[in-house]
């Protein structure tokens, strides 16, 4: 199979298209044909051996843990897909080598729900990784609920963008940083923006004078660090981004697996109630140029990579 694939950590120039054999199929997994996967920051922070001290890379890598595709065959002990049956899927697991970026991926089903209908495959894509961090970080650590005001940093990116239209559909107000060319996106969202940088506080406290109930750093830095003296009483804080969340009462959060919330972000997509916005679409032998655009940042959406 057609792959891309890095034999070192280094920067996009290491990466390689080529052959590589296809995956073995365990009793837990089903070989999924790839027909879109999508880019990630931490697709890149383990190329560039950010991770390394958490996760063991086994060389060649095939990078990649976002898909969406079509079961071509199923484990022996798989019960919940049958070939023909469009998945999408966070495809991680505790080291990094069998990934997203090829033709062909054996995913475990615990990493699988089905593709949300009436979407594309490279929207669909976009989803999984992105979508399940705003909705772990939403509901399980900021835990919002109706009429709380949420308060979402680098809320136009491909997490940002989410966790607005899930805090939404939560019953939620939303306001979202973000840099002014990107203050209408964000109103047809269903949030209200607000510009970075100096006297941030004092927007956000024209909007919310009380203060907000939660906030979701995504970007960290001098956005979380101002995110404390925002905070209504008892509000809590999350960040996807930043470690230093702790020392502020906040929760770090790194998303994980799971397939219930993977099927719930595809009922909101279903339901009309979340859209996933794609940036850029580049084929697989032009992932280099994918990781290129991600890492000069602000991306609007999501980067896919579609695998003819």
């Amino acid at each position: 199979m057609k792959a891309i694939t890095y034999s070192a950590y280094g920067s996009p120039d290491a990466l390689e298209y080529g052959e590589r054999p296809e995956p073995k199929l365990g009793p837990d997994s089903v070989l999924v044909k790839v027909r879109a996967a999508s880019v990630n920051p931490v697709d890149w922070k383990i190329l560039a051996g950010y991770l390394d001290p958490a996760l063991d890379a086994v060389f060649p890598v095939v990078p990649g843990w976002d898909v969406a595709g079509v079961v071509e065959k199923a484990g022996a002990a798989v019960s919940e897909f049958a070939p023909g049956d469009e998945v999408i899927g966070y495809v991680r697991e505790d080291f990094v080598s069998r990934g997203t970026f090829a033709e062909y991926v054996a995913a475990p089903v615990r990493t699988l729900a089905r593709k949300p209908a009436g979407i594309s495959f490279e929207e669909a894509a976009g989803l999984p990784l992105a979508g399940l961090t705003a909705y772990q970080a939403l509901t399980r650590n900021l835990k919002v609920k109706a009429g709380d005001k949420v308060l979402v940093h680098a809320a136009a990116g491909g997490v940002g963008s989410l966790a607005v239209q899930i805090a939404r559909s939560l019953g939620a107000e939303v306001i979202g940083t973000a840099s002014e060319r990107n203050h209408e996106y964000l109103r047809s969202l269903g949030a209200t923006p607000v510009a970075y940088g100096e006297g941030l506080a004092g927007r956000v406290r024209e909007i919310a004078p009380d203060g907000v109930d939660a906030v979701l750093d995504l970007v960290g830095g001098e956005a979380l660090q101002a995110s404390p003296e925002l905070l209504a009483d008892g509000a809590r804080l999350a960040s996807i981004a930043d470690g230093a969340v702790a020392g502020l009462g906040g929760d770090y959060v790194f998303v994980r697996p799971d397939s219930a919330d993977l099927t719930a972000l595809g009922d909101l997509v279903e339901r009309g109630e979340l859209t996933v916005e794609v940036a850029a679409v580049y084929p697989l032998e032009k992932a280099a140029d994918a990781f290129r655009e991600s890492i000069g940042g602000h991306t609007r959406g999501k980067i896919a990579i579609s695998v003819a």
